[in-house]
């Protein structure tokens, strides 16, 4: 299987460049529940993943998004809160330390329509590669801090049903969402 096997369909961005979507793989894909290979190659394919990836996580409204959510079975996730960090590229992430808590809700791509309310740790350091194999650190807190956590989770085959205290109808969202 190449990464072409998913592309879904093509459309232009503002600059006359090719958007790529992909498919998005929903439960109960096996792929979703194994653990991911580590990155060896920063080439060509990968950067053509990486911005796939980032336009399928606007195309589907997400904040993050896996390569498994996509069927790649690779440690890379793409996170963009539409905060002032941007899009924030990790390749082979590992969570070096996490601190305090925090219960929200949260959805997931894989799991169209299902919100559940998540506990996380409220801060997160992560060490991970960028798309020409460069290491970095990252401190995080907040939603930010809960959505790359969310996303090294995929990485690892978890998923954030296995976290839920207890799901939440939409009527709960739209209140929480104006609060």
């Amino acid at each position: 299987m190449s990464f072409g096997d998913f592309v879904e369909n093509r459309e232009k961005d503002i600059g006359g460049n090719d958007l790529a979507v992909r498919k998005i793989v929903t439960y109960p894909a096996e792929i979703l529940e194994e653990p991911c290979e580590t990155v060896t190659e920063f080439d060509k394919k990968l950067v053509k993943l990486l911005n796939d990836m980032y336009d399928t996580m606007i195309e589907f409204d997400g904040v993050g998004l896996a390569a498994p959510q996509i069927g790649i079975r690779k440690r890379i996730a793409v996170v963009d809160i539409d905060d002032e960090n941007g899009t924030i590229e990790l390749i082979n992430p590992e969570i070096i330390e996490t601190g305090g808590e925090q219960t929200g809700p949260e959805g997931c791509l894989s799991f169209p329509g299902l919100y559940g309310e998540v506990t996380r740790p409220f801060t997160v350091k992560i060490k991970a590669q960028d798309r020409k194999g460069k290491s970095f650190t990252l401190e995080a807190d907040d939603f930010l801090a809960r959505a790359i956590q969310h996303e090294i989770d995929h990485l690892d085959g978890v998923l954030f049903t296995s976290k839920v205290n207890r799901y939440l109808e939409e009527e709960e969202l739209e209140g929480l969402e104006s609060e």
